[in-house]
């Protein structure tokens, strides 16, 4: 089933851009951090493994949904906060960003 208005999860559309790292995208590391900023409340999908510019990625919102669905568990997650988990489809944790 492909991705349609009436199953999307996020409050930003498929093909909005958002963060990503190419530890996530060309190594296969597993997203298991998660940041709905507060300003233009755009989101950042990671492995937490580097945070260095040069590793950062830009891809659409979907592509990050397509190679992790389980990202939607953290859909919800309010502006200005962070989600963590150990492993995929582990439980996350969620804490109000203080940065």
């Amino acid at each position: 089933m492909g991705i349609t208005p009436d199953n999307w999860p996020f409050d930003q559309g498929p093909r909005v851009a958002c963060l990503t790292t190419r530890q996530v995208f060309k190594l296969d590391f597993p997203i298991l951090s998660v940041t709905h900023f507060s300003e233009e409340e755009d989101w950042a999908f990671s492995c937490g493994t580097s945070a260095a510019t040069e590793d950062a990625m830009l891809v659409a919102m979907e592509e990050a949904y397509k190679r992790d669905p389980t990202i939607a568990g953290v859909a919800d997650l309010p502006p200005g906060w962070r989600a963590n988990r150990q492993v995929v489809g582990g439980p996350w944790s969620r804490y109000a960003d203080s940065s």
